[in-house]
């Protein structure tokens, strides 16, 4: 599946890859070899938590090439309108918001980085400065002003 991504967001996910492949594989084959030496492997719960860190670690690899290799990274444009990469600022129920508009890979709320893909990033994405708009949030329909765009 096709994901945008900001010049940076994309680079944090290759650091993540090489940081994978040269540091966490390596000490981790480390760590089943030295398991591996204390014998009998059926009862050997260092080499069993060691293996178990090994697969998490390929599985996350696998993860970050896929996302990588079908990245598509998106230059901002000067459109006026929300898109991957905008700062914007909004009225979400009464309380001003600063959010940047990012890909899933690199969505943190506590970053106030939200996901295009996220409902209320979908309903932001292509919308201009002054827009108004009705969101569901939960079971509560709540007001949603685009106040700035950068």
């Amino acid at each position: 599946m096709v994901q945008y991504f900001t010049k940076e967001g994309l680079q944090k996910l290759k650091e993540e890859l090489k940081d994978i492949k040269e540091k966490q594989m390596p000490e981790t084959k480390k760590l089943i070899a030295e398991a591996r030496a204390f014998g009998d492997l059926k009862e050997n719960a260092g080499y069993h938590d060691a293996r178990d860190k090994m697969s998490f670690i390929l599985g996350r690899a696998e993860q970050l090439e896929v996302a990588i290799n079908e990245a598509i990274v998106t230059e901002k444009e000067d459109t006026g309108k929300i898109q991957t990469g905008s700062e914007i600022k909004i009225i979400f129920d009464g309380e001003e918001l600063k959010y940047l508009v990012v890909a899933p890979s690199e969505a943190n709320i506590l970053e106030n980085k939200i996901s295009y893909q996220s409902p209320l990033g979908q309903r932001l994405l292509g919308k201009k400065g002054g827009d108004e708009f009705d969101f569901m949030a939960g079971n509560k329909r709540v007001k949603v002003k685009v106040l700035k765009i950068e």
